[in-house]
């Protein structure tokens, strides 16, 4: 058939259920942002007091007008603050929201509002400032966490453990090192952050949709009000940008990655087979079957944040690929990818600053491993060459003899007798005996940057300063 009621039917089947009213619906649910940039109201109405006020003070707008949005602008902050404000999915976004309402309560000195500005340099300066504004929290959090690892770090500065490799026992280092070790990677996060604001410092509102305006606005001033170093240099890139964006997801990326290799750690070390920490029952759980488990959820969901996080970068830099100069509307895809890796890693950072303050670190298990495979092997052949004479490559041979001896026996090097060694190579003395125990070994590394005591407490007193 081919009558009207026909065609009607066919149509809305074609839309499909959800969307039954046809494309109009479909329209407003792909176009609606403001299911999730609401969380920008606080930014997008002090952006607007700011613009205001340079207006009226251009003698753009009148002092009068500029009263009236001001307080307006206030009121709808209280009214959303105290949850009273009801945002609406057709007016789009939080500007057009705030406007309407602003419209509401003032009425026509309302319009005046968005004079010399855009939608696009308007979200441009909320996004700038919220992601700012998360980036100082970011850093704060990093301090904090840092400051819990140089707490530990002063506690076990002498505490032996074993240092791996490919997860091997290697050589002895400190606990004390090994928290150093956290240290330096969550102080390069945190110098990546600040950098990363010193970057965004740049106020976009004045740009308008990408050309510029004609109104004698005062962009400097407007970047003063708001806390930017300066306005943007470019309207077209300005409102095209989101560099800040992305250095945001790079920057909690790489922070998640630290944070993951150091919850892999605390799980692995808090099984019964290492037994070199215990969480607290507060980042911890049980098993709803087997009474001993004591499950170490808190890191293993530290750990899987990671993936949440770098998936927002990539998606973000998906967006971003193939867009012209200057704005598109694939850019409202950049908000919720930011929002959700900025609540991960917030909340990420936190759960392992209480896992690293709480934690019980179990120093006996950690100096019994720390002798297992023979992880003074190194010190033994540094020995034979330092008071022996050996060539490196011949004190490594004999190393690996005396090391498949005390296999073979099944002893430590230092429970081999000294006729042993010598039987090896003549030239060993008793004073092999002072390199390898594995406190010997650990205080025998006085390098910068190594694990002897003495130089894990330098570094814990070169970042007390900086922390």
């Amino acid at each position: 058939m081919a009558d009207g009621t026909s065609e009607n039917v066919s149509s809305n089947q074609m839309w499909g259920g959800r969307f039954a009213s046809g494309p109009d619906a479909i329209m407003e649910e792909i176009n609606a942002s403001i299911g999730f940039d609401k969380k920008l109201y606080a930014q997008d109405i002090r952006g607007s007091i700011a613009h205001a006020t340079m207006l009226a003070h251009q003698g753009i707008i009148s002092a009068e007008d500029k009263d009236k949005i001001v307080h307006g602008l206030n009121t709808i902050l209280s009214e959303i603050e105290a949850g009273g404000f009801e945002f609406s999915r057709k007016l789009e976004d939080i500007h057009m929201n705030v406007e309407a309402r602003l419209a509401t309560l003032i009425g026509p000195a309302a319009g005046r509002l968005h004079t010399a500005r855009s939608r696009n340099d308007q979200v441009a300066l909320d996004f700038r400032l919220w992601v700012k504004e998360e980036l100082q929290k970011t850093e704060k959090a990093l301090t904090s966490l840092i400051a819990a690892f140089l707490d530990r770090a002063e506690e076990h500065a002498e505490t032996v453990m074993p240092g791996f490799t490919h997860l091997q026992t290697a050589q002895p280092v400190t606990f004390g090192h090994h928290c150093m070790a956290y240290v330096e990677m969550f102080g390069r996060d945190r110098s990546r952050v600040r950098d990363a604001i010193v970057r965004l410092d740049e106020c976009p509102i004045g740009a308008a949709a990408l050309a510029g305006t004609g109104y004698p606005i005062d962009r400097h001033m407007t970047a003063a009000a708001l806390g930017f170093r300066e306005p943007t240099r470019n309207s077209i890139d300005t409102v095209s940008d989101r560099d800040f964006a992305l250095e945001f997801l790079s920057i909690a990326s790489i922070a998640a990655t630290h944070l993951s290799r150091l919850a892999e750690e605390i799980v692995i070390w808090s099984t019964p087979q290492f037994g070199f920490i215990r969480l607290s029952d507060a980042f911890s759980t049980g098993s709803s079957i087997m009474p001993q488990k004591k499950n170490p959820d808190a890191a293993e969901l530290v750990r899987a944040k990671t993936g949440r996080i770098n998936g927002s970068l990539i998606a973000l830099l998906t967006v971003m690929k193939g867009l012209p100069l200057a704005y598109s509307k694939d850019m409202q895809e950049d908000k919720e990818q930011v929002f959700d890796a900025a609540e991960s890693i917030e909340l990420a950072i936190a759960a392992m600053t209480g896992m690293v303050r709480d934690m019980t670190i179990r120093a006996d298990r950690m100096k019994a491993a720390a002798g297992s495979g023979y992880s003074t092997a190194t010190d033994l052949a540094d020995w034979l060459v330092r008071a022996v004479g050996l060539p490196f490559r011949d004190a490594h041979h004999v190393t690996g003899r005396a090391v498949a001896l005390a296999e073979q026996k099944g002893c430590d090097l230092s429970e081999l007798s000294l006729e042993e060694l010598q039987a090896i190579n003549p030239a060993i003395t008793d004073a092999v005996y002072d390199v390898v125990t594995v406190e010997a070994s650990v205080a025998s590394r006085k390098s910068f940057g190594g694990t002897a005591p003495v130089e894990v407490r330098r570094q814990i007193a070169w970042w007390r300063e900086r922390v």
